[in-house]
This record gives structure tokens, sequence and C-alpha cells, in this order.
């Protein structure tokens, strides 16, 4: 990985935070303490990827020369997914804001994911497993054939963002657009983690299978409650 490449991995998580920040500024218009909701959600992010990482990988490092520096900038989508909905829910517990802001977060959480997943292929982490060259597979920097992890998970994400705005547009699950995102990225992480060069905990498992679990299951738990909360528990933050 070259310097120029790191910079350009810099410069789009940036980006990242940058056009979801936009996009909940105008959100936040309509009530104050929904800023506060996004600045938690965007700590509780990276506080989450950072914990996910170390337990899935990072303690495999501890022996490393370079153990500070990979500790720094390792981190997980599967955590910054539990990590930052579990700081939106306590945030708005805490402020008292009742409102469902899930449905604006599904919208722009796979936007944050794509960038990001987008300065990755210009890093060159996050790599598949070594499989037989062909015309899907990609090159490390050694020359070595890969399933295309990165690129498969920008096209994943590209069309639940389509999915999910098909269903604003119709109006179709309101209030349950995020905890369907979280379900469905669970499910295809859990799959699509056996053909990522990951660390493996107990045979072919490894620490993101268990997070991915995770997200199935807080996904799905919240959808349940959120149907069988009163109607007006169900209405969503707006646009001024």
């Amino acid at each position: 990985m070259t310097s120029a490449n790191s910079t350009i991995y810099g410069w789009l998580m940036l980006a990242g935070i940058g056009v979801t920040l936009l996009f909940w500024c105008r959100l936040a218009r309509r009530d104050d303490r929904l800023m506060l909701v996004y600045i938690a959600a965007l700590t509780g992010a990276f506080l989450g990827a950072k914990v996910v990482y170390l337990g899935a990988e990072g303690w495999i490092h501890w022996s490393d020369g370079d153990r500070w520096i990979r500790w720094a900038t390792g981190k997980s989508i599967t955590g910054a997914l539990l990590g930052g909905y579990a700081a939106v829910e306590i945030a708005k517990r805490l402020l008292g804001y009742t409102l469902v802001t899930g449905d604006w977060f599904a919208v722009i959480v796979p936007v944050g994911i794509m960038l990001g997943r987008v300065g990755c292929l210009f890093q060159g982490c996050c790599l598949g497993r070594v499989c037989a060259e062909d015309w899907y597979t990609l090159n490390d920097v050694g020359g070595v054939a890969r399933w295309p992890a990165v690129p498969v998970e920008l096209g994943f994400n590209a069309l639940v963002l389509i999915v999910i705005l098909v269903l604003r547009w119709k109006t179709i699950l309101p209030s349950q657009l995020f905890h369907l995102y979280l379900v469905a990225y669970g499910v295809f992480r859990f799959v699509h983690e056996f053909f990522r060069a990951t660390p493996q905990l107990i045979g072919w498992w490894t620490g993101y299978h268990i997070a991915a679990l995770a997200l199935v299951l807080l996904g799905g738990w919240g959808f349940v409650l959120r149907q069988k909360a009163p109607e007006s528990a169900r209405q969503l933050a707006k646009f001024k």
C-alpha cells in the first residue's frame, strides 16, 4: 500500500462522514436533539468498530512490531453497526427523543459504507480468499488472485440502498427500514465471511461471523418490538 493510496482511503472515509453529516444537518433543522443523536451514532460506530476488530483479529498482532499502527487503523463495519445502533438508542432515551430515526440511517449508512469500501480498494485491505484466477477475481499487490470481497460488498450495499429507497417511496414497512438493513447485512456478511481472508477462530468461523449473527438478532429483535409498539411509537423523523 502506497502513501498515496492511504491518503485516498483517509479522504474517502472523511467524505463518507461529510456526506452523511450534510444529510443529517438538514434533518436536524427540525430538532436540535437530532444532531446529538448523530454525534452519538458516529461515536458509537467508531467505538464498536474498534472493539469488534480487536476481538476478531486485532489480538493476533500482539507480538507484531507494528501492532500499535494496526490497532489504531483497524476497524469493523459489523462493529460499527452494532455500536452505532446501541449509541443511538441510548442517546434518544437520554434526550427524551421519541420519533423514529432508523429509516434515515437506513439511507445514509449504505452510502457511508460504500465510500469506505472504495477506500478499501485503494488501500488494498479487506481481501478475499485466494482462489483460482478467473474473470471475476482480483489480484492483490503480490499478484495473487483473490475473491473480489470488496466489490461484492459494494454491490450488495448499492442494491440494498436501491431497495430501501423504493420501500420509502412506496411507504412499505415505515419505521422498520434500518432493522431490515441490519438483518440483510448480517445475513450477507455471515455468508460472505466464508469468502474473506480473515483469521479463523473455530474451523471456518471468524470473529466477524459472531458479529454478523449479532446484527441479525439485533435487527430481528428490533423489528418485532417495533411491530408490537403502538402507532404513536412509529412516527418518523421528517425533513423540515
